[in-house]
């Protein structure tokens, strides 16, 4: 039972599901005070947002890493999603007409910001310590 918990709980079926749950979840908080009828299309948009952002970033930051020496790895990977993400909940959220757009996107984007500059620094701190690549 407990290997088939930590499996799931390392699928991606289930980061992503967590994703759209929680942030969905926020978003419906967030705009709550609108009432139902304003608030259950950006939760949904967030929920499905950030089950994207999930999927995507990881793979987004292992692509970037290593295009960037030293200590700008640690910066510019991380930089560029932050403002791809930005970028995409406001942008969605103004389409669908988000009453509260500051406070739907404030912990999605947060989340996702934290993440990369953490999965980033890891990513770096690997190459660092990789051996140099040998050009044949």
């Amino acid at each position: 039972m407990q290997n088939a918990l930590r499996t799931f709980a390392g699928s991606t079926f289930a980061h992503v599901g967590f994703a759209f749950l929680a942030m969905g979840g926020w978003a419906l908080f967030a705009n709550s005070g609108h009432g139902l009828a304003a608030a259950w299309l950006p939760a949904l948009s967030q929920g499905v947002l950030s089950g994207l952002i999930t999927l995507v970033l990881k793979r987004a930051l292992e692509a970037m890493s290593p295009r960037f020496p030293g200590p700008l790895a640690y910066v510019v990977p991380p930089a560029i999603t932050a403002g791809a993400v930005l970028a995409l909940l406001v942008a969605v959220h103004k389409l669908i007409g988000t009453p509260e757009i500051v406070r739907t996107i404030a912990v999605p984007w947060s989340v996702s910001t934290f993440y990369a500059i953490v999965y980033a620094a890891t990513l770096a701190r690997g190459q660092a310590k990789a051996p140099p690549k040998v050009p044949q």
